[in-house]
């Protein structure tokens, strides 16, 4: 699988007492343009995990090529710590947009699928915003751009 390029993102939620808290994913993709539907992938012994579920939705912060270490970071454990000195600012549903992601999805979880160790989540996506900034990828067990 190293040998297929992803992306980056960190798929970033709150959760009742309003603290904030993600994990890198490069298990998203787009699944339906309409209504506008993506999914992401998370591992069952993830800490993030049953949060997500019970957040009943999250942001796909989609990394620029400049934001590897964030990316590191939201891979790591402990997840306690993960937004420390990590600016972001609340999407509409309230879920963090990490500053200077490629791009951000505001998301609704409206299905959860067990596959083997992970759960594929189906969530339709309800704001979304991009900028012109390369993308940050993963390939070959190295982090890269999308910047041509």
């Amino acid at each position: 699988m190293a040998r297929f390029p992803t992306g980056v993102t960190v798929v970033a939620a709150r959760n009742a007492a309003g603290e904030p808290f993600g994990l890198t994913v490069n298990a998203f993709t787009s699944v339906s343009l309409d209504p506008p539907m993506v999914l992401i992938c998370i591992g069952h012994g993830s800490s993030s995990h049953d949060p997500i579920l019970d957040a009943k939705g999250f942001v796909v912060n989609v990394l620029s090529a400049t934001q590897a270490e964030v990316a590191l970071r939201f891979a790591t454990r402990p997840s306690e710590g993960r937004f420390d000195n990590v600016p972001w600012r609340p999407a509409p549903s309230g879920h963090p947009i990490v500053e200077d992601a490629a791009a951000w999805l505001d998301c609704v979880i409206d299905q959860v699928v067990t596959a083997g160790d992970h759960s594929i989540i189906l969530a339709h996506t309800t704001a979304l915003e991009a900028s012109e900034a390369p993308a940050l990828v993963f390939h070959g067990g190295e982090m890269g751009s999308t910047d041509r």
